[in-house]
């Protein structure tokens, strides 16, 4: 049996702390974002890029009908947009800022997801010469909406 030596276990005690640091700063995995959009809409295309931007991993389907999608997800009809996703247990419509996903998936309110009906000027995906500001709306299962956040 070794005996113990005084002399190493300075640098024990450093490889040690720099193992348990650098554990600790593994960044999170991002979080998966499944996208259901029409083939031919640049706007989504351009909402999934802000949404890999921000961090997420986006999985974007292409359908010829979005409609079942929204209807299967509870969509109400006056929140609807072009394109419909699921993050984290939630459904996202529209062109969501993803900076307000990202408030929802911390405080995980009992709704059924969020909203910004329309395809306001100015929101990710819809930039362009102006900026409209525009509520994101959450809903529950009987449909019910109120703001969740404004821009």
């Amino acid at each position: 049996m070794r005996a113990f030596s005084w002399v190493r276990l300075p640098a024990v005690l450093l490889l040690s702390a720099a193992s348990m640091g650098a554990a600790a700063q593994t960044p999170p995995a991002p979080t998966p974002v499944a996208v259901y959009k029409s083939a031919t809409c640049g706007c989504c295309a351009k909402w999934n890029d802000h949404m890999r931007t921000a961090g997420f991993t986006v999985n974007s389907t292409d359908l010829h009908d979005v409609a079942p999608v929204k209807d299967k997800h509870g969509v109400p009809a006056n929140m609807r947009s072009c394109h419909t996703a699921v993050v984290g247990g939630y459904v996202i419509e529209g062109h969501v800022p993803a900076d307000v996903i990202k408030k929802l998936l911390r405080e995980r309110p009992d709704v059924v997801g969020i909203a910004v009906p329309g395809m306001p000027m100015g929101s990710p995906g819809m930039e362009g010469p102006r900026v409209d500001s525009y509520n994101v709306m959450s809903f529950d299962k009987s449909g019910a909406t109120k703001v969740y956040a404004s821009r």
